[in-house]
């Protein structure tokens, strides 16, 4: 059964993740590099707050969600499920490396399936208790040492898997109250870590942590946020906008690529040289674009195309694709 919160959750992520990525996407070849805002006025610093690396740990987390949850279903449908686990890991490097090498180098798919088999797919033998603290030692080790984006990702996948065997997202939707307060606190630990990342230059030692640090806080922030709002009357606008978005999310980051690849093209010209305004129309067309072919699709098909073939290698056999009628 779906939780359509995660869905919303993940439809979100995939609009900021483009949003963050249009740039460098569209320097073809060119690796994933932490964004840093120039000082070119309000217009050019607010991505560096509220959109570079705010976006990449919601995902993060959200695969080691739906990493457990898969372990559940496989442990009641399967007799070796994690062989299930590992078959998915390995089609997600296979769909990564394709992705890398043909299209754009700072593909995040190989570094999610490369730690999945290197410390999702280990912690499933550990007691929840341990991942749970295992996320946290990950967490507070990679900030202090690297404060870089890429080495958060195995403490946040541990923290998704650890909240998943907590009952904690079972449960996400049945209360606005947690939500409400966890987001509060987190947005009283973001008001001072963003206030210190505008503070240093691009260039200075500390900025990495300072950044990832914020950028850890407002992402939390942006959850519960959405999660309060999935309380009220404004959830079906919020689920008609972001979960078709979100169901589809492997196939719409891939298809992503392509599309800014192409308005690179059209748009010609140096890409760091692109307005703000420039990247959110880019950013706002393709959204547009995903989210009715999205709709269309479920409404024939249970699944994406990616994801479909996805969760045939999955489970080494053929699931049904279009809906019954």
């Amino acid at each position: 059964m779906r939780i359509a919160a995660l869905d919303v959750v993940r439809g979100f992520a995939l609009c900021g993740i483009l949003l963050a990525n249009v740039k460098p996407i569209a320097h073809v070849g060119d690796a994933l590099t932490p964004a840093v805002p120039v000082p070119e006025g309000d217009a050019a610093v607010w991505p560096g707050l509220f959109v570079d690396q705010r976006f990449f740990p919601i995902f993060s987390l959200l695969f080691g969600v739906g990493f457990s949850l898969l372990l559940e279903s496989a442990t009641a449908r399967a007799a070796r499920p994690r062989l299930v686990l590992a078959r998915r890991l390995l089609a997600l490097l296979a769909i990564g490396l394709v992705h890398f090498l043909l299209l754009w180098k700072g593909d995040v798919l190989t570094i999610y399936a490369v730690v999945g088999l290197l410390v999702l797919l280990p912690s499933t033998w550990l007691p929840r208790w341990a991942v749970a603290c295992l996320a946290a030692v990950l967490l507070a080790v990679s900030l202090l040492a690297t404060g870089g984006w890429n080495t958060l990702v195995p403490g946040l996948f541990l923290l998704g898997s650890a909240l998943t065997r907590y009952g904690v997202i079972d449960g996400v939707e049945r209360s606005a109250r947690g939500p409400a307060v966890l987001g509060l606190v987190l947005a009283v630990g973001a008001a001072p870590a963003l206030w210190w990342q505008s503070g240093l230059d691009p260039y200075d030692p500390g900025f990495g942590l300072a950044m990832s640090t914020a950028g850890l806080l407002v992402a939390g922030v942006y959850v519960c946020v959405l999660l309060v709002l999935m309380r009220t009357p404004l959830r079906p606008a919020l689920g008609a906008v972001f979960a078709p978005l979100g169901r589809m999310a492997l196939t719409n980051y891939l298809t992503a690529t392509v599309l800014v690849l192409v308005a690179a093209r059209v748009l010609g010209g140096v890409p760091d040289r692109w307005s703000e305004a420039t990247v959110v129309t880019i950013a706002g067309v393709i959204l547009a674009v995903q989210w009715l072919w999205s709709v269309l699709w479920l409404r024939r098909y249970r699944q994406g195309p990616v994801e479909w073939l996805w969760r045939w290698v999955t489970w080494a056999g053929r699931p049904p694709l279009r809906r019954a009628t």
